[in-house]
């Protein structure tokens, strides 16, 4: 069906929903966040596109939002839009299929059935729009290329337990998973070392579950969410925990970071998306006391 054009602006600071940004509950944390509402069930999925001008969601109640709307048969688990803003991407709780379609007029063009043996819980697109990386409870990870419109790399037990989400750094050069077994872990793909090294781990930085994950443009940095209700987000280069943000009621499901850091977009089972200002993270009481300490290193070889 063709997409719907949105009738307001969900990067706005004013809008439908809410008049005003509302506070972090964390005192310390001085983060605001403004609520998106429209979904009828959990928030699957949730990703800045379009130069972070739209906000793109997928839902249990079977649609993705642009905040324009796409319907497709079976629970939406996940779905993602190519960076030239052509493609969407999307997996389907019926026959574990992987969908995708132009975004112009919703047309489809490739839909696998049992693409993995499991539910497919996290799709990407790669920076070049040639390759869609899947993750699965089924605990691998697969590669298809649209191009050749066949599988091309397959990596079996990637975690020990059901992968949640999965992303690329802008140059395609790692991929991060995240899963049930509580850890995050960086896969490079561009040289295949991760074949004879295996991939790196970061140190577990929230309490059970991570659900999801993702890369800020300069891949300085990486944004997390977690079965515990909170954000993460990880400074890669100096290797700690940046951050702990605290909002949701429920576990979240999804996260997103702009390109430019100053904005974190989160999905959760509490039917929200949550929208955080954090360009002033760094002027925050705890961060400036997790800079001075920094901890441990956090990466270490799987």
């Amino acid at each position: 069906m063709p997409l719907q054009s949105p009738s307001y602006d969900p990067l706005a600071t004013e809008g439908p929903e809410e008049k005003d940004w509302e506070g972090d509950q964390e005192k310390l944390a001085k983060i605001h966040f403004k609520i998106l509402k429209g979904h009828t069930d959990a928030v699957t999925s949730c990703h800045f596109c379009f130069d972070d001008a739209k906000i793109i969601s997928g839902s249990f109640d079977t649609t993705v939002k642009l905040w324009w709307s796409l319907s497709q048969d079976g629970l939406v688990t996940t779905c993602h839009i190519s960076h030239d803003g052509k493609y969407v991407v999307s997996g389907s709780d019926l026959e574990n299929a992987l969908f995708i379609c132009n975004v112009e007029d919703g047309e489809e063009v490739a839909f696998i059935r049992d693409y993995h043996r499991s539910t497919i819980q996290s799709c990407r697109f790669d920076p070049v729009n040639q390759r869609i990386a899947t993750v699965s409870s089924d605990m691998s990870i697969k590669f298809w290329d649209i191009i050749a419109r066949a599988t091309t790399v397959t990596i079996e037990g990637a975690h020990t337990n059901a992968i949640a989400d999965c992303c690329f750094s802008l140059d395609g050069h790692y991929l991060c998973t995240a899963g049930w077994d509580e850890n995050i872990k960086l896969w490079d793909v561009r040289t295949g070392e991760f074949r004879s090294h295996g991939p790196m781990t970061l140190d577990p930085g929230h309490i059970g579950i991570v659900g999801s994950c993702d890369f800020s443009k300069d891949a300085s940095c990486v944004v997390s969410g977690g079965y515990d209700k909170t954000i993460g987000v990880w400074d890669i280069g100096e290797a700690y925990q940046k951050i702990s943000l605290k909002g949701h009621a429920d576990w979240v499901t999804d996260v997103a970071i702009s390109q430019d850091k100053k904005l974190l977009v989160s999905s959760s089972k509490d039917q929200t998306v949550r929208l955080w200002d954090i360009k002033n993270a760094n002027e925050i009481p705890m961060v400036i006391q997790a800079v001075k300490t920094k901890g441990s290193k956090i990466c270490k070889t799987s």
